[in-house]
């Protein structure tokens, strides 16, 4: 179903599609940041992936006020279907991807359009996570944190699209070319960075902006959560991986580290990274820093390795 819910602008410069299940706690910070926003010529579009919370009625009562809408699936289709139902709706020149639990600065429209302007690019801004104030935060989450951002900006042009994510644009033309989004990938993650991907194949650059760093409050703010997610990252890669025939990687000489991930990742499955992941936690909590650290990187590797060779990746 498609909800209207007020005079739209016919033709927007920008469009930023918001994709969201059980998103009505961050939907209001979102949508009252992009009322903030320094150029008004925008739309947003929030595809309701099922609506879990009340997400819907969320979107109709800022539609008051703001120029968004909704398109609300009567159950869950997953992010990549979301994300399809959203660019076809949308009748921007630059389509946004905004994930719902961002809070975007005052130029994040007009900077997401300039970037645009007189030549064909796919555009990434990184994402800066809030976290609460969790021992994983402290021993673990905010420096990777810094760490990642650092990084990102520091590799090679042709590798960038590994950074296609939740804050990202791109024209229409480049959309079409393209193609939608891939809802094979059911799981947590790679629905994003396999488009990417497909962009960068085509030729066309994929440019990280720091001018378009945006708050992230939706973070993983325990071991036991980020391990989770790692899970299903690692089946999603693998699913990808297998897609576009990469091989996995091997090492000719593993070290003391790889091969202590390879020994915990075997015990690993969803029900095993529920239980050990609040033992990391508490543990991280009491650990000297740097101890701490370890544990904490070894669960989240170990998750990701057995996310990769479990049976997971192919019920996504």
């Amino acid at each position: 179903m498609i909800a209207y819910d007020r005079a739209m602008p016919p033709h927007p410069t920008v469009s930023i599609v918001i994709p969201t299940r059980g998103g009505a706690r961050h939907l209001p910070v979102l949508l009252e940041a992009l009322s903030r926003q320094s150029d008004s010529d925008w739309e947003a579009v929030v595809v309701v992936d099922g609506d879990v919370d009340g997400s819907e009625q969320v979107v109709r009562r800022a539609a008051a006020e703001f120029p968004v809408r909704a398109v609300v699936f009567p159950e869950n289709r997953g992010r990549a279907a979301a994300l399809n139902a959203g660019f076809e709706a949308a009748n921007g020149d630059v389509l946004v991807r905004c994930d719902d639990d961002m809070v975007p600065g005052p130029d994040y429209v007009r900077h997401h359009a300039a970037a645009h302007d007189g030549r064909d690019v796919g555009v990434v801004g990184l994402v800066r996570n809030t976290y609460p104030d969790t021992a994983y935060a402290r021993v673990y989450g905010r420096d990777w944190d810094e760490r990642y951002r650092r990084d990102a900006y520091r590799v090679d042009a042709s590798e960038t699209w590994h950074y296609w994510a939740g804050n990202c644009s791109v024209t229409r033309r480049l959309w079409t070319r393209v193609g939608p989004y891939d809802t094979a990938f059911r799981s947590y993650g790679w629905e994003d960075v396999d488009w990417g991907y497909r962009l960068a194949r085509t030729g066309v650059p994929v440019v990280l902006d720091p001018l378009l760093e945006t708050e992230h409050r939706g973070p993983a703010a325990t071991a036991t959560a980020r391990a989770q997610r790692a899970f299903y990252a690692g089946a999603a890669k693998r699913v990808f991986d297998d897609k576009h025939g990469i091989p996995p990687m091997a090492h000719a000489q593993r070290s003391a580290w790889d091969r202590t991930v390879l020994t915990l990742q075997r015990g690993l499955d969803e029900q095993r990274i529920a239980r050990l992941g609040p033992v990391v936690d508490r543990a991280a909590a009491v650990l000297p820093r740097p101890i701490a650290r370890k544990a904490v990187a070894l669960l989240v590797e170990a998750s990701a390795t057995a996310g990769r060779r479990s049976s997971a990746g192919d019920a996504i």
